[in-house]
C-alpha cells in the first residue's frame, strides 16, 4: 500500500533517522522523500510502501505517533489514493 508521510515542526536533529527507523521497524520502504528547513522550521513529505502483512496502516500510524510525541513534531500520514483525491479537481 503507497502512502504519503508528512513531518512539520522546530528544526533538531534526528528526524530523518528516527522516521525512518520507525517506518523500517513496520517493514515499509520509503520509495521518494523531500525535505527542506524554513528558517528554524523543518518540513518533509515522504511516499512509501507499506508492507501490510508486517504492519497494516494502523500499526505503522500509531508507531509514528509515537515518534512524533518523542521528537515534538507532527506526523501525518494518509493512504495516496486518499491524497490524490484530495487534490484531484
Amino acid at each position: 500500500m503507497k502512502c504519503v508521510i508528512s513531518v512539520l515542526g522546530k528544526d533538531r536533529s534526528g528526524i530523518v533517522a528516527a522516521v525512518s527507523v520507525a517506518l523500517a521497524e513496520c517493514g515499509a520502504n520509503i520509495d521518494d522523500i523531500s525535505q527542506t528547513i524554513l528558517g528554524d522550521m523543518f518540513s518533509m513529505t515522504m511516499l512509501t510502501t507499506l508492507d501490510t502483512e508486517k504492519a497494516d496502516f494502523n500499526a505503522v500510524q500509531e508507531k509514528l505517533e509515537g515518534v512524533a510525541t518523542e521528537l515534538g513534531v507532527q506526523i501525518t500520514i494518509q493512504r495516496e489514493d486518499v491524497f490524490q483525491f484530495m487534490y484531484k479537481i
